[in-house]
């Protein structure tokens, strides 16, 4: 484990090779599971201000989730995640081409909200666990991302280096500088 500030960081950042294949695995993270992708309480706050710039790329099951049931679930937890569509698909997922890819940041890089999607999305595969005095940041395996594995090994990608724009924008240019020096000196 790395400790940087108030986060403990599996070494399997620096140890496991990823890069996704969207190709091989078809955006199966957005639409397997047991719960939606998990929200902090601000970006519920977000989806709702930006659901009609977002509406026009979600499929009509989502857009009908959304209005039913609204921007965000409870997992079994009770922590806030994104709403399903039939138990499994992300209400924000859209298809094109036999992929699913995020209606959230379609709108982003069309320019139509300044919200990029979820951070836990962002982060995926790896998975924050807040606790009081300080967050986890681990791994989470699964198997739909083994394509990913192999496409990162191939690739020589390490995870948290495949992961930079999200690891930045969860804990800032200092502490990723700081987890970089930490994992080359192991």
């Amino acid at each position: 484990m790395i400790a940087i500030d108030n986060t403990l960081i599996s070494d399997e950042l620096g140890t496991i090779c990823f890069a996704c294949n969207l190709d091989a695995c078809k955006g199966a993270c957005c639409v397997d599971g047991d719960a939606g992708a998990p929200l902090d309480e601000e970006e519920i706050g977000v989806l709702e201000d930006y659901f009609d710039e977002i509406k026009p790329y979600m499929t009509q099951e989502g857009i009908m989730q959304v209005e039913l049931a609204g921007v965000f679930d409870y997992d079994m937890f009770g922590h806030y995640v994104t709403p399903l569509v039939k138990g499994c698909e992300c209400a924000f997922v859209y298809h094109e081409n036999g992929i699913a890819f995020c209606a959230i940041e379609k709108a982003c890089n069309e320019g139509k909200i300044p919200f990029l999607k979820p951070v836990s999305c962002h982060l995926y595969p790896v998975r924050i666990s807040d606790y009081n005095d300080f967050d986890a940041v681990n791994y989470h395996e699964w198997h739909i991302c083994k394509p990913a594995l192999l496409n990162g090994k191939k690739n020589d990608i390490p995870l948290y280096i495949f992961l930079k724009d999200s690891l930045i924008r969860k804990y800032g240019d200092v502490w990723y500088k700081e987890l970089c020096e930490s994992l080359d000196n192991k």
